[in-house]
């Protein structure tokens, strides 16, 4: 997690190349540093090599039935607990939406995202500079 004196870092993971740009674009005007990736993989490589105070996580990265977002939840929380976590989908049912919060998402979206509220959320957990800390 970044230090006072240092840019929050904001990992974003989907594999539409608008939505990260659109998303990449809204925080990056907030003051945080981004990073993108499109895969799984990268994903945890980017996990790797860099600290994160959030990720936001698409479920679905390839074909019907894959919920790679859900995995990579599973491994955000087993390896760096603190980092809080974001899931989106266009995709959801009241059973991914609990499965996600069971793996601990702090917090779930359904696509088509309003990038406002999702901004305002953000800010609300305190990742977007001069923003007070979220209580989950």
């Amino acid at each position: 997690m970044a230090s006072p004196d240092e840019p929050k870092r904001v990992l974003i993971v989907d594999n539409e190349p608008t939505i990260l740009l659109t998303l990449s674009h809204a925080l990056r005007s907030e003051g945080v540093e981004v990073v993108t990736a499109s895969r799984l993989e990268s994903a945890e490589e980017a996990l790797k090599r860099y600290s994160f105070d959030l990720v936001v996580a698409d479920i679905r990265m390839s074909g019907m039935l894959g919920v790679e977002g859900l995995e990579l939840l599973s491994y955000i929380k087993r390896y760096w607990p603190q980092t809080l976590v974001v899931i989106m989908t266009a995709f959801g049912s009241d059973e991914i939406r609990q499965d996600a919060y069971d793996r601990g998402a702090n917090l779930y979206f359904d696509k088509p995202i309003d990038i406002e509220e999702l901004t305002r959320s953000i800010s609300d957990m305190g990742v977007l500079p001069g923003r007070a800390e979220f209580k989950n």
